[in-house]
């Protein structure tokens, strides 16, 4: 028999009420083993979504559900600015030194174009908030953290599927702030065993929650393609024509490929990186420094031609499209070799992608101007 759990350990997420953040604190919540602890500064996100997440978890418990398991289901919200650290550190002294187990540290700034045009705030708001998180977890002996990277960070990679073993070059500012803050870590772990960190590279996350009830909901025009897809089709962006950067490419069809994973799996993944931070973990070897980095995608690409073809199935909507210039910092492929992740995670990336566009187009329809507006568009009864 399993050993029966007397205490939730507390886990902070930052950037929790973002879209890979609720997703992430969906997957903690499941487990009924953590208390989950999230600060955000609702810059690109809502708290409403974190509210959801709660109420997904409720429903999910069983009818003989523990006082703990109940407990399991309450997210500690807190507005919180990681550039300010005396906010975060109000956050800490609310557990004391040793309270809160680990982090998984999401928040950042994400648009490579957008970091292209203000890089100097890209590197102010993900790596000096890295920064100052990491000193304050140091100061309230919290030394766990799985830390959100990018497949960025390997600019126009020399091989692909591409392994982590590839040189980090990053392209973009945006990418550049991954690297540094990925080098800090690193750093950090090797000066200090007592540390442990897991870096995941993610590659293009996709899709939502099955029930609608959570999803990517921008601020904004969407920056990345398949919410961007997704808003066209329900009439939220009013755009006749999807404009494709490029069709010259050395790629299938001349446009760019990109490794889109569900972003529930992409959740998976941040759990059992969380898992592998415990102290009787062997997948840091005996190197020392207690570090380690993984790619998390399918190892499959998809074209941007693809992608459109596949919302074109999942939506109905009849996409026309115009072939104009390359864009300054895009790679031509971008598809990761997983293999790592799966032998010493245990990762896996099932769902495919007509699954990925049936879950955003489910969100979409159901949350046509965004999950906050709607906040009561939904009730129970109707989740699947």
């Amino acid at each position: 028999m399993p050993e029966e759990i007397t205490t939730l350990k507390n886990v902070l997420v930052t950037g929790g009420a973002g879209y890979i953040g609720s997703h992430v604190v969906f997957s903690l919540l499941q487990t009924r083993r953590y208390k989950v602890i999230s600060i955000d500064n609702h810059h690109n996100s809502h708290s409403v979504a974190l509210d959801r997440v709660a109420e997904l978890a409720k429903r999910d418990l069983p009818t003989n559900a523990s006082e703990l398991d109940i407990a399991s289901t309450v997210i500690d919200q807190h507005k919180c600015d990681l550039t300010q650290p005396e906010q975060i550190r109000s956050v800490f002294e609310k557990y004391g030194k040793g309270g809160i187990w680990g982090v998984i540290h999401i928040a950042a700034y994400k648009s490579v174009g957008e970091s292209t045009e203000i890089p100097v705030t890209y590197y102010l708001n993900n790596v000096s908030a890295t920064i100052y998180l990491l000193q304050i977890m140091d100061e309230f002996d919290c030394r766990r953290i799985v830390y959100s990277s990018s497949a960025t960070v390997y600019g126009t990679p020399p091989i692909i599927p591409i392994p982590e073993t590839t040189r980090l070059q990053a392209d973009s500012p945006y990418g550049k702030t991954k690297v540094m803050s990925e080098t800090i870590i690193d750093d950090l772990c090797h000066a200090d065993q007592r540390w442990r960190a897991i870096s995941l590279r993610y590659f293009n996350p996709a899709g939502a929650h099955p029930s609608g009830y959570i999803g990517e909901d921008p601020r904004g025009r969407p920056g990345n393609l398949l919410p961007l897809l997704a808003q066209m089709a329900v009439g939220r962006v009013k755009d006749p024509v999807l404009k494709v950067f490029g069709n010259d490419y050395p790629t299938p069809d001349g446009t760019c490929v990109r490794d889109y994973l569900h972003v529930m799996d992409l959740a998976s993944g941040h759990l059992l990186a969380l898992e592998a931070l415990t102290s009787d973990s062997n997948i840091f070897g005996t190197s020392g420094a207690h570090y380690k980095a993984y790619n998390l995608g399918k190892g499959r690409g998809m074209s941007v031609l693809q992608i459109v073809e596949a919302m074109r199935k999942a939506t109905g909507f009849n996409y026309k499209t115009e072939i104009i210039g390359r864009r300054r910092g895009d790679v031509p492929d971008l598809t990761a070799d997983p293999t790592l992740a799966e032998k010493e995670l245990g990762f896996k990336a099932p769902q495919d992608l007509e699954t990925m566009c049936r879950d955003l187009w489910n969100w979409q329809t159901k949350n046509p101007t965004g999950g906050p507006i709607h906040r009561t568009l939904l009730a129970m009864h109707h989740l699947k």
